[in-house]
């Protein structure tokens, strides 16, 4: 690369939890620039974990931070082109790439269930995810399950 490596910009933690990593979901959940609809979005779904937690004697937030981590892969297939065919090559991921990846896909999925309002598709995934179930855990095990398919050539890598 020519140019020098952009410097990550610190990230303001969330007024309500002061926590960085709930700041970088909601920058990712926000739409058009519209943060204060992604924070009411967000706080509602975690009010809605709450209530649905049942008898767990853990927060909504650590319910949430569970479902993330849940979510995140540890290794994801990569293309590479060797001798004429391309092969499915699984890579360790970066930490902050299993968390962005794990981010996208608890937003994505919890846009495609059916429920009212995002407050109440968000809480839902989160809580199924923290189960270890729902869509962006699968995607989760179907991502390890390509990689594990693939596992023949890795020794391919990069």
């Amino acid at each position: 690369m020519r140019k020098t490596k952009a410097k990550k910009r610190p990230l303001l933690p969330d007024p309500k939890f002061n926590d960085q990593l709930v700041t970088r979901f909601v920058n990712n959940l926000m739409l058009d620039g519209k943060k204060s609809i992604a924070f009411k979005i967000f706080y509602d779904a975690l009010e809605l974990v709450e209530a649905k937690k049942g008898e767990t004697e853990k927060t909504a937030l650590e319910i949430w931070k569970d479902a993330l981590t849940n979510v995140m892969p540890h290794v994801e297939v990569r293309s590479r082109r060797v001798g004429g065919a391309n092969f499915q090559i699984p890579m360790p991921i970066r930490a902050d790439r299993k968390i962005s990846m794990a981010m996208k896909w608890l937003i994505l999925y919890s846009k495609k269930r059916n429920d009212k309002s995002m407050a109440l598709k968000l809480a839902n995934e989160v809580v199924a995810a923290s189960r270890e179930e729902g869509a962006a855990y699968k995607k989760k095990s179907d991502t390890h399950k390509m990689a594990e398919a693939n596992k023949a050539f890795s020794h391919f890598k990069f």
